[in-house]
């Protein structure tokens, strides 16, 4: 098969699969920076703006013209990456660099200010979700986990929390695990 036909050449298609590469530890690496956050819930500006941020990576991975060619084989690295990143969480060291660990927002009564800050959760967003938690006052909560996910999570207290629920989150120590 010629693959000029398609307009992408032996030397098109290495840039085109360096370029994905580079560009897909790139985002992982700013996700590890900003974050697990920064995707977890995105509003209509924040939407946009990451559909414009495709977009200007999906022309600078495929370059000036983009081809069929560019375009199947770009599309095919990056789901493999996608693919080898999911059979490599299965291990320590990978699961770490691409999952951010859970952490800690709020121990008891008391937000934990130095773990919002360092997450990148507001304390609005906090509040918000412990209101949607349908929780009335602070003395109901037993802990606030901003998940690996980005997700976060309200345990209520009334009954003690098992050791599991809190393996491998950051600030678990700070936690009451009495009911």
């Amino acid at each position: 098969m010629d693959w000029m036909e398609y307009g992408l050449n032996g030397a098109d298609a290495i840039r085109v699969v360096i370029s994905c590469i580079a560009f897909y530890f790139g985002i992982i690496l700013l996700l590890r920076i900003f974050g697990q956050r920064t995707l977890a819930s995105l509003s209509s500006f924040d939407l946009a703006a990451i559909i414009a941020m495709g977009a200007i990576i999906g022309r600078a991975i495929l370059g000036d013209t983009p081809t069929l060619g560019a375009g199947t084989l770009g599309l095919a690295t990056l789901l493999i990456l996608q693919a080898l990143s999911g059979v490599g969480r299965r291990f320590g060291v990978i699961r770490a660099v691409v999952n951010s660990p859970a952490v800690v927002l709020m121990a008891g009564r008391e937000i934990l200010s130095d773990n919002l800050s360092r997450t990148h959760v507001d304390h609005a967003e906090v509040i918000a979700k412990l209101r949607s938690a349908g929780i009335r006052n602070r003395d109901e909560v037993a802990c606030v986990i901003l998940e690996s996910t980005g997700q976060i999570s309200v345990i209520r207290r009334g009954a003690p929390i098992a050791e599991e629920m809190l393996t491998g989150v950051i600030g678990a120590e700070r936690v009451p695990r009495e009911g």
